[in-house]
């Protein structure tokens, strides 16, 4: 499928906009593990995910991770493009999960289109409305639930993703993408072990009770 069909908001343009962004557009594929955006350093443009998995974070002061959402594929990223909307600093580091192919439209481009084009405009303060959305639905994650729903609650989603019940993943990376240690999610992931939810072997964790992860969850 070509950007034009991804692109929401493609039909309402005019034909200087459709031209201006054709020819601007950049077309990449990463690799598995590749930083496409680096916080304040870079500003990147809007990223429009045609197949693959990124992973938007932030880094604290101490160099811990937190995952703020993920995006697949047909979803959009604006935080790599924060430096063109006044009153926002929100440095975010974006890499790929999976090998990716991305389009971007650079953040002076897109700029031009959104300050000329009233559903451009619309439909950027609602795809950041939404980004923030969840991003303050994580906040509350932090603030309001216990370690072992969280642990189970990314559990479950991984399993949901990649479509199994067994998933190459090591406690280093849960921890980066919910913000806590990998010595703490080692013995969480030990106690889930104990109380036969899980079975841990190196660099892969399988799920065996997925109704009562699901209880921990939602408790």
């Amino acid at each position: 499928m070509s950007f034009d069909t991804y692109f929401p908001v493609w039909d309402k343009l005019n034909t200087e906009q459709k031209e201006l962004i054709s020819k601007s557009l950049i077309t990449q594929r990463i690799e598995k593990g590749t930083i496409v955006h680096n916080g304040a350093l870079d500003c990147t443009g809007l990223l429009l995910v045609k197949s693959g998995q990124l992973r938007t974070y932030i880094l604290s002061d101490e160099g811990r991770e937190i995952t703020l959402y993920r995006l697949f594929d047909m979803d959009m990223c604006l935080l790599s493009a924060s430096c063109i909307m006044r009153s926002i600093q929100f440095e975010v580091t974006i890499e790929a999960e999976k090998d990716t192919t991305l389009w971007i439209i650079p953040a002076e481009i897109y700029k031009i289109i959104m300050d000329k084009s009233a559903p451009v405009a619309n439909y950027t303060n609602e795809l950041m409305a939404s980004r923030f959305s969840d991003v303050m639905w994580l906040m509350e994650q932090i603030m309001w639930k216990s370690l072992d729903k969280r642990v189970a609650m990314f559990l479950l989603e991984e399993s949901s993703i990649e479509g199994t019940n067994e998933l190459k993943i090591t406690h280093e990376t849960i921890a980066n993408h919910i913000g806590s240690h990998r010595e703490v999610i080692t013995r969480m992931l030990r106690y889930f072990q104990g109380e036969g939810l899980v079975k841990l072997s190196r660099g892969k964790i399988t799920i065996l009770d997925e109704k009562g992860m699901e209880e921990i969850r939602d408790a």
